[in-house]
């Protein structure tokens, strides 16, 4: 029966694609495809809210009230990634990832194909391992589900790469919008981040699929509030500076998440047993929520805290709530749960969790800015409204690390109604940015799969030649001879070949050098040479290429030797030539399949 269905959606799907191709422009699908996947998307980053809460609302009402024998902050994490890891060994038996690093690679090196398992994946373990406890974010993996649901149903009806990529856009910007219930934000969020070609064919479709989103949202979870925070009062002025210190600070703590997260992630990487692996990060994950409960899951009721200047109620119903009349005692232990958070998140994935480090950068930017206002107010040398730097802090963390500052900027405006906050929300996310970028030249995504070898840039050009794979261009049309020959037996492939270079290998394959036509043309009816040996005639080329070598430094190459055609080796074996020509073709093969019209 299951084979008799599938036939009959091949057969509507056929259908669906013939009818479309004669009734509807490529601009009018777009428009209709923005409808369901704005839903589906919305409806993913519910389904993960609503799972993540209710396991958390489970656990969370069968806690003790004695916090300082309260084991359930040290024992959840690590329920919650066994299952994540048993899940995915066992159920999907594929790796799921954290997200939106996994669709950066897909636009960038896999023409925006995306598997249709990930459309489920990131729901069931994010949820178990986000609402169990575990130190990271569901914002990841909604944008990754979204994107994977857009790129799957432009899969389905056979559309092109440049259309693939819009719908990537269409579900990320969904699912974060709906996620926060800020429209503005899911668009501009995916301009920032995954679009390579912004124009109106691509802009209108992610706005609609946003506004869909944001309808799935409020119908199942209302006007749901994360951040219980209005801003009414306007910026004064007269704290521009204190606003350029904290943008410096947020700077700062962002590297250094950033440092902390790629660090603990390469030591724990090279622990080749994973549950070994699982039991440290674990055991260490556990240990560090055990101390600092504020470091439990998103963390959402620490960031409202800060929000609203409720210092004490952070330390509440913890082993340091005694030091709450102290002030600078709290404020030295708030600076240790800045610092320790970077370690929760990155043990949490270490340890096999799946989650994202939006969440995060919110937690520390909140937690960052109430810590610089509660430390100049102490100091007597200013007198700071603590909720709005913790709110302006958490702008600057995302523009740090994330490397969106317009996502930052709009998130906080809208969720808060912080409009009149415009002006210090530009200063410290700019600022912050501008101090990462000292220490990383890539966000905290791009960094990810950087270290894979694939390389993301918004600069045209370079999106496009990454995209490109310089073992997909290798000629091997070339007419080979072997070292240990004369110069005569060259004259036959000469006759033979349309190709004007001649690569001479030993007996082995081993490149030795190669002969070019216009080096032997003069002399090649010379009948007193042809006993020569083929190596007086053979020149030895300054630059080779690898099968696997970046097309970036393919074209690099061709630039700085000027030469038209350049071998390809393979350690020391012949494999081919790639030629200018060919580079330049495939480039513009590649531009006019992802640009937009």
């Amino acid at each position: 029966m299951s084979v008799n269905l599938k036939n009959r959606a091949k057969i509507w799907l056929k259908w669906l694609n013939r009818w479309r191709l004669a009734h509807l422009s490529d601009r009018q699908l777009m428009l209709i495809l923005a409808l369901p996947t704005g839903f589906f998307a919305g409806l993913a980053a519910v389904v993960i809210k609503f799972l993540t809460h209710t396991i958390r609302d489970f656990f969370f009402n069968l806690r003790t009230q004695d916090a300082y024998i309260d084991w359930m902050f040290f024992i959840l994490p690590l329920i919650g990634i066994l299952l994540t890891i048993i899940v995915i060994r066992y159920i999907i038996r594929r790796e799921v990832g954290h997200g939106i690093p996994g669709l950066l690679y897909a636009l960038s090196r896999n023409k925006g194909i995306v598997k249709p398992y990930t459309t489920y994946s990131s729901i069931i373990t994010s949820a178990l391992t986000v609402g169990f406890g575990g130190s990271a974010g569901l914002e990841g993996p909604s944008v990754s589900t979204g994107g994977s649901i857009g790129s799957n149903i432009g899969q389905m009806l056979k559309l092109s790469q440049k259309q693939i990529n819009v719908l990537i856009g269409m579900g990320g910007a969904s699912a974060l919008a709906a996620i926060f219930q800020a429209p503005i934000t899911g668009v501009i969020f995916a301009m920032e981040v995954f679009m390579i070609d912004i124009s109106m064919t691509a802009l209108v479709p992610i706005i609609i699929s946003a506004f869909v989103a944001i309808l799935t949202s409020y119908f199942f979870l209302g006007r749901a509030i994360e951040y219980e925070i209005t801003i009414a009062e306007s910026f004064i002025p007269s704290n521009s500076l204190y606003y350029v210190g904290l943008g410096v600070v947020v700077g700062l703590v962002s590297a250094y998440f950033m440092k902390v997260y790629f660090q603990v992630g390469k030591r724990f990487g090279r622990i080749e047993n994973p549950w070994r692996r699982f039991f440290l990060a674990a055991l260490g994950l556990g240990t560090l929520i055990f101390v600092f409960p504020s470091l439990y899951g998103e963390g959402y009721e620490t960031i409202n805290a800060a929000l609203n200047g409720n210092v004490n109620s952070i330390l509440q119903n913890t082993m340091f709530e005694q030091y709450t009349g102290n002030i600078w005692i709290v404020i030295i232990i708030f600076i240790a749960i800045i610092f320790f958070k970077a370690f929760a998140t990155s043990l949490t994935f270490a340890a096999g969790g799946v989650g994202g480090t939006f969440a995060p950068a919110l937690f520390l930017g909140a937690m960052t800015g109430m810590v610089y206002a509660l430390v100049i107010n102490n100091l007597g040398i200013g007198s700071l409204e603590v909720s709005k730097f913790a709110l302006v802090g958490m702008t600057g963390l995302i523009a740090g690390m994330l490397h969106a500052p317009l996502t930052g900027i709009f998130l906080i405006a809208e969720i808060t109604n912080g409009y009149s906050l415009m002006v210090p929300l530009m200063i410290v996310s700019a600022l912050s940015l501008a101090i990462n970028r000292m220490f990383f030249t890539e966000s905290i995504y791009t960094r990810s799969i950087a270290e894979q070898g694939v390389k993301v840039s918004f600069n045209k050009d370079e999106t496009i030649l990454n995209m490109m794979t310089s073992s997909h261009l290798i000629e091997t049309n070339f007419s080979t001879i072997r070292f240990d020959r004369t110069f005569g037996d060259l004259i036959p492939l000469i006759s033979s070949s349309s190709r004007n270079i001649f690569p001479v290998v030993d007996e082995n394959g081993i490149f030795k050098g190669h002969i070019l036509f216009d080096d032997i043309r003069k002399i090649m009816f010379d009948t007193n040479l042809y006993n020569l040996p083929i190596e007086h005639f053979m020149v030895i080329p300054s630059y080779v290429i690898s099968p696997d070598e970046s097309m970036e430094s393919v074209v690099k190459k061709f630039e700085e030797s000027h030469k038209y055609n350049i071998p390809v080796i393979n350690e020391g074996k012949y494999i081919g030539y790639i030629s200018r020509a060919n580079v330049f073709t495939a480039y513009q093969a590649t531009l006019k399949e992802i640009s937009a019209e």
